[in-house]
């Protein structure tokens, strides 16, 4: 029975994030740009997600420990729906990489650990 509960609880969050990225949404984004010369993984979320709830964490580490080399951003649907309309991001939780120019150059839809973040990160060579 918990299972399903949590199942549910889960399946009906990603419903709730979907509807409210598909609303109408305004086109200019305030400081949507990443800093110029500098790559930046941007997490898409929401903070009533469970499945971005443990994104939250691993971005922190991230940026604590790689935030002079990447600009590491939580974007949440409910505080700056301009940039979810701007990376068309259609489901939560969603990893948007942007290279030291600002054009994206990977993403990934679902949570991961902070070991594959940390791999995508020295892939795509924005780390060492």
């Amino acid at each position: 029975m918990k299972l399903l509960r949590g199942t549910f609880i889960g399946l009906f969050s990603l419903a709730v994030g979907l509807l409210m990225v598909w609303q109408a949404m305004p086109t200019q984004a305030q400081g949507s740009s990443p800093a110029r010369g500098k790559p930046a993984l941007y997490e898409f979320g929401a903070k009533y997600c469970i499945p971005c709830k443990p994104m939250k964490e691993v971005m922190a580490a991230l940026k604590t420990s790689h935030g002079e080399q990447v600009e590491v951003r939580m974007v949440y649907v409910d505080e700056q729906k301009p940039l979810f309309e701007q990376y068309k991001i259609v489901a939560i939780p969603t990893q948007v990489f942007l290279n030291a120019e600002g054009k994206e150059v990977d993403r990934h839809l679902g949570a991961l650990t902070k070991e594959e973040v940390l791999k995508k990160l020295k892939e795509l060579k924005f780390i060492k």
